[in-house]
Order: structure tokens, then sequence, then C-alpha cells
């Protein structure tokens, strides 16, 4: 569990950092083309060319240090993805047996969440990797949650929250017998 809630708050954070200088570096740059007292100053005195050359100096200015600081959020991104690359599982696909043993568990019913955070009632079609395949998470019965087509569809490849987990242990501990079975999700070490 807490692996799970720092891999999930690590990659927010992560987005939440792409997003802000995103909004910092368009901010920047209109402000730095909008005219001020240093191009008026200009216009009387100087060329077209040297006009827009204090212009360039300006957005360059501006955008100098969050160049910088995308370069680092793209480099912790490559390294991040490339973790994920090396942890994945050389199996894909859950094995009949462990199909069966899940979809047991799940009664045959769907395991995600539904509205209002109680459990989804359509009949499970599909075995899913509740800690996502393309981001290291295993494929054994730990990780195998029972999910019908939308919900599958739904949540893709997204690292679920870890309130997700917790709702999903408690909804287990109402229909699993074994506390052992109760646990969800599983990543694999990096190779």
């Amino acid at each position: 569990m807490v692996e799970l809630k720092r891999i999930y708050w690590s990659r927010r954070s992560l987005r939440l950092a792409y997003s802000a200088v995103i909004v910092w570096l368009s901010a920047s740059v209109v402000l730095a083309l909008m005219p001020n007292a240093n191009v008026s100053a200009r216009l009387g005195t100087s060329s077209v060319a040297d006009i827009f050359r204090g212009i360039f100096d300006d957005v360059l200015a501006a955008v100098a240090l969050l160049g910088l600081f995308i370069v680092g959020l793209t480099v912790a991104a490559v390294i991040i993805r490339a973790r994920d690359v090396r942890r994945r599982d050389p199996v894909r696909r859950f094995t009949r047996q462990q199909r069966r043993e899940g979809m047991a568990r799940a009664g045959g019913q769907c395991e995600m969440e539904a509205g209002f955070r109680r459990r989804c009632s359509r009949p499970a079609e599909h075995g899913d990797h509740f800690y996502p395949w393309s981001k290291g998470g295993s494929t054994s019965l730990q990780n195998f949650v029972a999910a019908c087509a939308r919900c599958n569809r739904a949540k893709s490849a997204r690292i679920p929250s870890p309130g997700q987990q917790e709702r999903l242990e408690r909804r287990r501990r109402d229909y699993v017998v074994s506390d052992s079975a109760v646990s969800v999700g599983e990543r694999q070490r990096l190779r």
C-alpha cells in the first residue's frame, strides 16, 4: 500500500509540475510580447530590427529558467518510463487457472467501483491488472481484478489511487473468505 501511494503521488506531482510549467511558460511569453515602456522608448530611436531583437531578448529571458525546468521534468519522466519497461512482467496474460480463481473469488461480478464508491453490479468479463501491466504490474492473482468491459475500458492503463485500493480491499472483505486474498495490487521487482 505504501509503495502504491508513493508511486501514485509522485506521478501526480510530476503531471502537476508539467501543467504549472506550461501555464508559467505561456504567461511569460504573453507578458514578454506585450508592449511596455522599453518598446515605446525604442520605437522613436531604434530600427525595426532592434525592436524585434529587444522583444526576442525579453522572451528568451522569460523562458530560459523554464527551459531548464522542463528539461529536468522530461529527464525524470524518461527515467520513470524506462524503469516501468524494465519492471514489466514477461507474461502479460493471466493463465486460465488465475482467471478461473480470480473470477470465482469475485463471484462472477465486476469488482471495480461504480457511482458513489459502490461495487459495479455488471457481470465480470475481463481479468484486469489492478496495477497496470504497462507500468510494471505483475501478472499474478494478487494483481487480478475481475472487471466488466465498461470498467476495464474506463480504468485503462491508469494507476489507481490509494483510496481506490483501500475501498476495493474493504469491499473484498464482504465476499472473500480468506484474509490473504483480500489484498490487491502487486508490482514486479526492478530487474
